[in-house]
């Protein structure tokens, strides 16, 4: 096992010694995974997430940086000296050879002895639950059995890094919970550094020791899944983390009031103290759903339903400020208790928790204060 170290990362793609145009895939990425920890990069698609994960592995060059596994620098060291372990989306077995053969090959590659090869198979087998599959061939399998062989293909090998680019995203809802839970409690039991690739924020939740939230190549934000839920560092991330996502609602001050779709939000003066916004100045404020509530009586925000989708224990409602122009509609989702379940056309009151409303610059998206 070891840490992974990556100091001012830059990877840029096409031909950087002469003048044709090239495009740059990450920027400046530094981060410090300890050894035994598992980090979670996360983004929408096209942020550089895998492109930090194939700069780990060797499968794409660094333009610009250093990458450290351990003390070693590895630059220049080809992928298959690294000593890393790479879990793909498509599973990437070996579709002539059984399961046991497929969770050996990796050790017959490194001419690992029959005796050991053995042993680590079995035991692998044994603690992925796929023992009783050895003598299958990968086509006899199902996704989430093929995904469990993979990922014991990168075991057996005892890396000293994991590396797995959206392992679960073929696997349907319900396999994809199982074998995520499956996930966090293998790495409890063999405790090598892992960093773990997703645009699945739930993923990176509830998986991570640390998320890297990652937008158009750069990082976002660096943290604990509850720290960075709570204390998003801008619109971006407050968006993106978070099901269903938080409400961002187009606000200017008028000096005493918010204006949000033409209807006044006055707010406490202690938000005002915390914001300190100036009057004519455009800010963006968000609320997460569950920070809204129905308001018996007069409310915060007066809205219509205009979607109701029952889930259950809950009831989730996208509705839509009144007096909004139909050129630019403001829609916001939030949360009650089925038997307060709306119809679509109601007119309804909304509360705000106001300690939980954020402040965003409309300009830049960077947040404004922290709760």
């Amino acid at each position: 096992m070891a840490k992974v170290r990556l100091e001012g990362i830059t990877r840029q793609f096409g031909n950087t010694t002469t003048s044709v145009a090239t495009t740059t895939g990450i920027t400046d990425i530094t981060f410090t995974v300890p050894d035994g920890e598992f980090w979670v990069l996360v983004g929408p698609s096209g942020c550089g997430k895998s492109t930090v994960l194939r700069t780990i592995a060797g499968l794409e060059q660094a333009t610009a940086g250093a990458l450290y596994i351990g003390d070693r620098l590895v630059n220049q060291i080809p992928a298959r000296q690294r000593d890393v372990a790479m879990v793909f989306q498509n599973y990437a077995l070996y579709p002539h050879m059984s399961v046991a053969e497929n969770l050996a090959f990796g050790l017959q590659m490194r001419r690992v002895d029959a005796k050991t090869r053995q042993e680590r198979i079995e035991t692998v087998a044994k603690m992925l639950a796929i023992d009783h599959l050895l003598d299958r061939k990968p086509g006899q399998l199902s996704g989430g059995q093929q995904q469990r062989v993979a990922l014991g293909r990168a075991i057996a090998r005892q890396p000293q890094v994991f590396l797995l680019d959206e392992p679960l995203s073929n696997l349907d809802a319900q396999l994809r919970d199982d074998t995520r839970a499956e996930l966090k409690r293998l790495h409890q039991q063999v405790g090598i550094t892992t960093i773990y690739v997703t645009h699945d924020q739930v993923e990176a939740m509830t998986l991570a020791d640390q998320i890297v939230v990652l937008d158009r190549g750069h990082i976002q934000q660096i943290g604990a899944p509850q720290t960075i839920y709570a204390q998003p560092a801008n619109r971006m991330i407050a968006t993106f983390l978070g099901s269903p996502p938080m409400n961002i609602l187009p606000a200017t001050y008028d000096g005493t009031a918010f204006q949000v779709a033409g209807q006044s939000l006055t707010c406490p003066e202690s938000l005002q103290t915390r914001v300190q916004p100036r009057s004519g100045e455009r800010y963006d404020l968000g609320i997460r759903p569950e920070h809204l509530q129905l308001a018996a009586d007069s409310g915060d925000l007066t809205v219509e339903a205009s979607i109701v989708e029952p889930l259950g224990r809950e009831v989730l409602v996208r509705a839509n400020l009144l007096e909004v122009s139909s050129l630019s509609p403001v829609e916001l989702t939030f949360q009650c208790r089925p038997d307060q379940c709306p119809r679509v056309g109601d007119r309804l009151s909304l509360a705000i928790e106001f300690d939980q409303l954020f402040a965003f610059d409309a300009d830049t998206g960077k947040t404004l204060y922290s709760l």
